[in-house]
């Protein structure tokens, strides 16, 4: 697939939107006719905020999308075409970036899209401080060139910048309601679908209706789409069993139920599960700063028993964080570290720690019965891990504290520069405790400078090598994310997402 990473000189995005029919443009002519074809999506969690600035991603991104249009459309395969921006291209730095925009996008308030307006949006997202802030962390400042070009300046080249403008930082609400506070409970953007207020109940269902004059009609497939936050999964599984909604994600115990009432599976890797070794200068466990004892651990985990047990074998064992959607994954290192506890004794004995280790990690009731499997497993060969029970609404906050030595989370595989900033890099939040070494930095800085795409993934699986060979992480498995669909619709998977986009739905008929 094609990388994220920077293009020196012209980016030259000619493609049509191919799932949008860009070619057929225009404002005028009403909604598409969707011949009655309605869509009903159970979420895992609520929408807090429907301003732009608060948008989320993964999960959460479908919602924003039926109201918000992006910058940049990211196709089902991760491959970029136009959508808001026609055209798009960097200087020679990397740092300047020339969009071309459309002149036939209005709000849903009947105010304009141009220039100006991006460039509001822009600066919203950066200062509104939400959940994906960290998307503009590169941006400096964006200028109106005339009305249908914006010149975007960055204070360091960013090889995931694209990206962002095809996620929450990319997504435009009109300007005239960014500063109220309206935006949060009813959004203002231009995207296909408006909220219908009067069938909307917050906390319950969000309906969205087809908006008039909506730019690419052929967007509007549906003649209504509700979102309904079911953050149990026996809820979600329920609501579809009784059609309450069309499509949802479940957990592996789900599956079987499902798959025998008529339903459609589909099912993709998208994160990878394990521990992450915060701790690995030694700082609070000793141990943990000798490279031997978190190679030891690596080997002691039987990654496909864990599968089996924690996912009923949907997904596939690794030993790597960069999965094989992105240009940093090496096939070579899928089993970097073979189930090998006799491996695992030798080097705690090497290390000095031949009596024993003990570990700390945190410890929610989704992870109580796949802790308990890692300590059995870790425990043959000496190593003790601890729980420390924590709220479930809690994790992220604590294992990103910098309060324990490891954690044990799930974690996207995302493009390479993406997953860099959010897990290896000393700006990443799950780097808690501020890891770097000289080499590894500069591996790091060799991913962001590069000038090519293919330059960029070669430096990247070589950051993904350093971080395997000193055992970092210990990944255990991808877990397969299982969206079900009923027999009325039909849904393309977006890569590197759990959920697929709003486009990538349409009526099975």
């Amino acid at each position: 697939m094609k990388s994220t990473a920077l293009k020196a000189g012209a980016v030259g995005v000619a493609a049509t939107l191919a799932l949008a029919g860009c070619g057929g443009g225009g404002g005028g002519g009403g909604a598409a006719d969707p011949s009655g074809a309605t869509l009903s999506i159970g979420m895992t969690n609520d929408v807090m905020d429907w301003d732009p600035g608060q948008a989320h991603v993964g999960h959460l991104l479908q919602p924003y999308q039926a109201a918000y249009d992006t910058l940049i459309l990211r196709e089902p395969d991760g491959e970029y075409s136009p959508m808001l921006a026609t055209e798009w291209e960097y200087d020679d730095t990397n740092t300047v970036l020339t969009m071309s925009l459309r002149d036939d996008v209005t709000f849903s308030d009947g105010e304009q899209f141009d220039a100006d307006a991006v460039v509001a949006n822009l600066e919203h997202f950066q200062a509104d401080n939400g959940r994906q802030a960290a998307q503009l962390r590169s941006f400096a400042g964006a200028e109106a060139i005339d009305a249908t070009t914006v010149e975007i300046t960055l204070t360091q080249a960013d090889p995931a910048f694209e990206y962002f403008l095809s996620q929450a930082a990319g997504l435009m609400g009109s300007p005239a309601a960014l500063d109220g506070d309206e935006i949060g409970a009813v959004p203002v953007g231009s995207g296909p679908y408006v909220m219908d207020t009067a069938a909307t109940q917050a906390g319950s269902q969000y309906v969205f209706t087809p908006r008039e004059d909506y730019w690419n009609p052929d967007l509007q497939l549906f003649s209504s789409i509700t979102f309904r936050p079911l953050v149990d999964v026996t809820a979600r599984v329920n609501a579809l069993a009784s059609g309450q909604v069309d499509a949802t994600i479940v957990n592996a115990p789900s599956v079987a139920q499902l798959e025998g009432s008529g339903f459609t599976l589909v099912a993709q890797p998208v994160d990878w599960s394990g521990l992450l070794l915060f701790d690995r200068d030694g700082s609070m466990v000793p141990a943990l700063g000798d490279v031997r004892v978190r190679q030891a651990i690596n080997y002691a985990v039987d990654r496909q028993t864990l599968l089996d047990a924690v996912q009923l074998g949907y997904g596939e064992t690794t030993a790597q964080p960069f999965g094989p959607t992105t240009g940093a994954f090496d096939e070579e290192l899928e089993d970097a570290y073979p189930y090998d506890p006799e491996r695992a004794r030798e080097l705690l004995a090497e290390a000095g720690y031949s009596s024993g280790v003990t570990i700390q990690v945190p410890s929610v009731g989704q992870f109580e019965s796949y802790i308990a499997a890692l300590r059995q497993q870790l425990g043959d060969v000496g190593i003790t891990l601890e729980p420390v029970p924590i709220p479930d609404q809690e994790l992220v906050t604590e294992i990103s504290s910098g309060d324990y030595p490891v954690g044990l989370f799930q974690m996207f595989q995302g493009e390479p520069w993406v997953a860099i900033q959010q897990i290896i890099s000393t700006d990443a939040l799950y780097n808690s405790r501020d890891s770097m070494t000289p080499e590894l930095q500069a591996l790091i800085d060799a991913v962001q400078a590069a000038p090519t795409p293919e330059e960029s993934d070669a430096a990247a699986q070589e950051v993904n090598r350093y971080v395997v060979e000193n055992a970092w992480f210990v990944p255990v498995f991808r877990p397969d994310q299982l969206y079900f669909v009923d027999a009325d619709i039909t849904v393309e998977p977006q890569i590197q997402m759990a959920v697929p986009s709003i486009y990538n739905f349409a009526p099975a008929s």
